[in-house]
C-alpha cells in the first residue's frame, strides 16, 4: 500500500495541573494514498483536533505524523509552513474568502502567495472554477454568491497548489440538506479524478457513509474504525 500518513501515540493537552486537558490520548493511524476517511464523534471528542495536527496546524503535546514517512514536526515553523501550504489543502465550516476579491483572486491567493506567476495562478484558477461549476461566476465577489457557491470557491482555494491531502473540516455544516448533497458529490468527484487524499471531520451520517473509512473518536481516543 502506499502510505501518506502514519501517526503514532498522538496526543494533545492543554493547560497544566489542576486546568489539564487532555484532548486527544494516544491516537495511532494509518492513512493511504487516495483514501477517503470520515472523522466521527461527539462534540468534544477530538476531531477537529486531530485534524489541525495533521494538517500541522498545532504541534502535538507527544507522538509522531509522518507524511510520506518524513516526521512533519521535526520541521521549522517555517519549514512547517512552506510543507502546509504545497502539500495540504483546508476547508473549513466557515469559507473565510476574502470579501474584497473575486471568486476568481480568491482561489488565484495562495498561487500567488507561493510566488507563482500571475498567468499560470490564473489559469490553474480559472480551471479550478470550472470544476466546481462556477465557470460563469469568477468575478463575482462572495457576497454576491449563495452559501454553496461560497464553499466551492474555498474548496477550489484549497486545491490551488494541487496537494496530496485535502483536510476538510464539517465543510457542509452551515448548508441545508440539498445544497449539502450537491457539495458532497463534487468532493467525490474531485477527489476520484485528482486522487486526493480525503479526510473529513463530520456530523453528516449520509456524508460519513459516503467515506472508504469511517472512524469514531470517543474522549480523545479512537473508539472504532469501520
Amino acid at each position: 500500500m502506499n502510505s501518506l500518513l502514519e501517526v503514532r501515540g498522538l496526543c494533545k493537552t492543554y493547560g497544566s495541573g489542576s486546568n489539564k486537558l487532555e484532548v486527544l490520548s494516544g491516537i495511532d493511524l494509518d492513512l493511504q494514498a487516495g483514501t477517503t476517511t470520515a472523522l466521527v464523534g461527539a462534540s468534544g471528542a477530538g476531531k477537529s483536533t486531530l485534524m489541525q495536527l495533521l494538517g500541522a496546524l498545532d504541534r502535538p503535546t507527544s507522538g509522531t505524523v509522518c507524511f510520506r514517512g518524513e516526521n512533519i514536526f521535526k520541521k521549522s515553523e517555517r519549514q512547517l509552513a512552506a510543507f502546509r501550504n504545497r502539500s495540504i489543502g483546508f476547508v473549513f465550516q466557515f469559507h473565510h474568502l476574502l470579501p474584497e476579491f473575486t471568486a476568481l483572486e480568491n482561489v488565484m491567493m495562495p498561487a500567488l502567495i507561493a510566488k507563482i506567476p500571475r498567468t499560470q495562478a490564473r489559469e490553474t484558477a480559472e480551471s479550478l472554477l470550472a470544476d466546481v461549476g462556477l465557470g460563469q461566476r469568477m468575478t463575482h465577489r462572495p457576497g454576491e454568491l449563495s452559501g454553496g457557491e461560497q464553499q466551492r470557491v474555498a474548496i477550489a482555494r484549497a486545491l490551488a497548489l494541487d496537494p496530496e491531502l485535502l483536510l476538510a473540516d464539517e465543510p457542509t455544516g452551515n448548508l441545508d440538506m440539498k445544497t449539502s448533497d450537491g457539495i458532497h458529490t463534487m468532493l467525490a468527484e474531485l477527489q476520484a479524478r485528482k486522487g486526493l487524499t480525503l479526510v473529513i471531520v463530520t456530523h453528516n451520517e449520509r456524508l460519513a457513509s459516503a467515506m472508504g473509512t469511517t472512524i469514531q473518536l470517543l474522549d480523545g481516543r479512537i473508539h472504532k474504525s469501520t
